[in-house]
């Protein structure tokens, strides 16, 4: 009579041998994963071990790091009113800007998804902002736009509003042409919203229309819903584009934050600290609480994403 084990061998032995078969695959999934691994660890792992180190020194890159402990941090927190400026500012801008931004995106989706003829054209000339709009010579151009003798003013004169500020020179006005600028960069997630749109099934607005629902009825109660994973999705990423950005601050704000700080971005006091003035070690603490910021945000948007994001596959 056989036993269970002696049942079970064929079994083992087969499961043994694919087992076998299986580890030469693995070594060249390794070897082929090899540049990737060394790059991680030569130039993403170690650079970023090295600054969470100084960020606990003092470090001017001329002499060698003096261990500070927190310093850095309580310095941060306590006695520099331009981080908290930059900390404001930067908060103003992504709140409004990246708000801005997706709805007139979504809202252009919406409009090149009705079948207009020539679409790849138009697709490709709404996406050309995205491609140029954080170059330095686009951000050149927007403050001779917005000078005191640019376009814009010009343009209000056409229409019997006859202004000589200059929107960059005004603390009041400055950080609403850096949103301006975020939000004609909408090439991106507008591509992203127009593959979401066309995954729609075509039924749902059928069944609407039979049921007299117009235009505004069927965005809010079919399109919207319907695209929330795609929302929230463009959302993340513009979140955490806003919080980084900083070429065209620089350039608008003439490298020093615009008129009384107003565009003093956290990305450029972080620059200012590093290479203005030499505090690499409290520069490097300033990214590390960056991408503390940035992650409790994007948490904080997962968690309150369960209450407004519906995917199809939902129960």
């Amino acid at each position: 009579m056989t036993s269970g084990l002696d049942r079970r061998a064929p079994t083992t032995v087969r499961a043994a041998r694919a087992t076998e078969r299986r580890r030469p695959q693995g070594k060249w999934a390794l070897l082929f994963l090899s540049p990737w691994i060394v790059g991680l660890a030569l130039l993403t792992a170690g650079p970023l071990l090295a600054s969470l180190y100084l960020s606990f020194t003092n470090y001017d890159l001329l002499s060698t790091p003096q261990w500070a402990g927190v310093e850095n941090y309580t310095k941060m927190f306590t006695a520099d009113p331009l981080w908290r400026q930059s900390v404001l500012v930067t908060g103003v801008y992504v709140a409004v800007a990246v708000p801005l931004q997706l709805t007139f995106a979504l809202l252009l989706a919406s409009v090149l998804n009705r079948g207009i003829r020539g679409m790849s054209v138009w697709r490709a000339l709404y996406y050309l902002p995205s491609l140029f709009g954080s170059s330095v010579a686009i951000a050149i151009l927007w403050r001779e736009i917005f000078g005191a003798n640019g376009l814009f003013n010009n343009i209000l004169g056409l229409i019997g509003i006859h202004s000589t500020t200059s929107w960059i020179g005004d603390p009041d006005w400055s950080l609403g042409t850096l949103v301006l600028l975020r939000a004609w960069e909408f090439g991106s997630p507008m591509i992203i919203f127009l593959a979401g749109l066309r995954q729609i099934p075509a039924e749902l607005y059928e069944s609407a229309s039979l049921d007299g629902a117009g235009t505004v009825r069927k965005f809010f109660a079919i399109t919207l819903p319907m695209l929330t994973p795609i929302v929230f999705f463009n959302l993340i990423l513009q979140i955490i584009s806003a919080f980084q950005v900083f070429g065209s601050a620089f350039i608008i704000g003439g490298g020093q934050g615009g008129p009384g700080n107003s565009m003093l971005v956290y990305t450029l006091y972080l620059y200012q600290a590093a290479f203005n003035n030499f505090q690499m070690g409290y520069a490097a603490a300033m990214a590390w609480v960056l991408l503390v910021i940035i992650g409790a945000v994007t948490a904080v948007n997962f968690w309150l994403s369960r209450y407004w994001v519906h995917y199809s596959d939902e129960q």
